[in-house]
């Protein structure tokens, strides 16, 4: 899944629009226009279509907290990422979304998809740590989907 789809997937699930999904880029320190988020939204096919970088979707997660959250105490935006991995996508999720475990594995029984408790706690550990698993791309997919439902 490239980034373009998860802005786009989580655009449709969370019922956001260009132009708010716009402020949520400048929230985080990316001045965007509403016609720069419509040629990240296209297919790969269209014309106009443009890749979004993995510093870019970080941005849009960071705006998306901010918004959800209030910003950070000592009022900067967290500075992006260079490689956003689909662990760091989902904690960013979690973190916007205030849940808990609880709400987590929630959302994933409304996508109609089964993860234990000891699984979804690997996927927020550290990378280094022992218990670490990275996040497949279905497991995320189907997180995003849960959230739409």
């Amino acid at each position: 899944m490239t980034n373009n789809d998860t802005l786009r997937r989580l655009r449709y699930a969370l019922n956001i629009n260009d132009a708010q999904a716009a402020e949520l880029f400048t929230l985080a320190g990316r001045e965007t226009k509403d016609e720069e988020v419509s040629t990240w939204l296209k297919r790969e096919d269209e014309p106009g279509y443009a890749a979004l970088k993995d510093s870019d979707l970080c941005r849009f997660l960071d705006g998306l907290i901010i918004q959800k959250r209030g910003p950070h105490p000592s009022g900067k935006a967290p500075q992006p990422v260079e490689f956003l991995s689909s662990n760091e996508i989902l904690k960013k999720l979690r973190i916007a979304l205030e849940m808990k475990e609880e709400d987590v594995l929630a959302v994933f029984q409304k996508a109609e998809f089964n993860v234990t408790k000891a699984e979804l706690g690997s996927f927020f550990r550290k990378s280094g740590h022992r218990n670490y698993r990275k996040v497949p791309e279905q497991v995320l997919r189907k997180f995003i989907h849960g959230l739409s439902i």
